[in-house]
């Protein structure tokens, strides 16, 4: 029986923590920047944690 593979798109999304928390980089910081507010912007350079909701699916996407 050949190896299951992980998936390629979320190996580079997600990072998992030592504590298994999985860790994303937030949306809508690519462009249109002038028109968001500072605040805004420094809140979107944080990783947040998956949503319980999508957990179990990136779960099985990279096979942990």
């Amino acid at each position: 029986m050949p190896k299951m593979k992980t998936h390629s798109g979320a190996k580079k999304r997600y990072k998992v923590t030592a504590g298994g928390k999985i860790m994303r980089e937030k949306a809508y910081r690519s462009h249109i920047l002038t028109s968001k507010t500072r605040k805004r912007k420094r809140s979107l350079r944080q990783p947040t944690v998956v949503d319980s909701a999508n957990r179990a699916l990136v779960r099985a996407q990279l096979l942990i």
